[in-house]
């Protein structure tokens, strides 16, 4: 089998070129040596694995999408919040299929941009599997216990590394869960901590880990105080992503090999591989 031809965009952003790493050691992939980045980079290249990558800058995709299209079978994108919709936008409109791990921006309209063009997409803010299989537990409860916690009081606290610029998605996709089991909540109430110091000394988080790690803690206190439950998840580092990014690669290069358009998966699509 060929190795699937992968643009990693985001780099140098430590999750983009984490994964960049992952795929040049994986024969599976190929890298194709370019990458969006942001206009606030200045450098033009970057070396990753001994492997130079050109980085392109907004104003400047168009020149290299003729190239884009010739040889990049599936784009992963971990860039920007802000860049979120914009980057969709330019996926759809130029027929590139894409792995969406960037949080924030309109999750629906993103949605949307690829069920209404020609390219597929698996999007996700969380690309770990273990934390996806966790998920995927809630949804299940939710579905299947409406309100069962009607009359429970939420905390929800996460904590990221220092430059993490959003509330994580992962927290936003629990909210929806614990609405439906009968918790009003919101995103507003997150309790997100950003302090290394803090993160260190109070959570015990691994110095090791400051710069990249995604611990999270939901607590649930009855009305009348005599029942708490918790569920905790902590990551430390980002390889966990990495790996799940690229098993959802390859989950899209079946689907879009199987000819599928205009169709949104998500990492529970990829973990149950249908």
């Amino acid at each position: 089998m060929e190795p699937i031809p992968v643009m990693i965009n985001g780099i140098p952003g430590n999750m983009a070129t984490r994964i960049a790493v992952f795929l040049l050691r994986d024969p599976r992939f190929k890298l194709i040596p370019l990458s969006f980045t942001g206009p606030e980079i200045s450098e033009s290249h970057l070396t990753v694995e001994k492997r130079k990558i050109t980085l392109i800058h907004p104003e400047a995709r168009m020149k290299h999408l003729r190239e884009i299209k010739e040889h990049v079978r599936i784009s992963v994108d971990y860039t920007h919040p802000t860049a979120v919709n914009s980057n969709a936008e330019f996926y759809c409109n130029n027929g590139l299929n894409f792995v969406m791990g960037t949080t924030g921006g309109d999750r629906d309209l993103l949605e949307k941009t690829v069920r209404t063009s020609s390219v597929s997409a698996v999007i996700s803010p969380n690309m770990a599997k273990p934390i996806v299989g966790f998920q995927a537990m809630m949804a299940f409860a939710a579905d299947t216990f409406p309100d069962l916690f009607k009359g429970y009081s939420l905390v929800i606290r996460e904590s990221h590394q220092k430059g993490k610029a959003d509330t994580s998605g992962t927290a936003k996709a629990m909210i929806s869960y614990f609405n439906r089991l009968g918790i009003p909540f919101d995103e507003t109430r997150v309790k997100k901590e950003r302090n290394p110091d803090i993160q260190q000394r109070v959570w015990g988080i691994p110095e090791t880990f400051l710069s990249g790690h995604g611990w999270h803690t939901y607590s649930l206190l009855s009305e009348d105080q005599t029942v708490k439950i918790e569920f905790t998840h902590n990551v430390n580092g980002r390889d966990v992503y990495a790996f799940g990014t690229l098993d959802a690669v390859s989950y899209l290069n079946k689907k879009i090999t199987e000819g599928m358009q205009g169709c949104v998966y998500s990492m529970i699509d990829v973990l149950t591989g249908k």
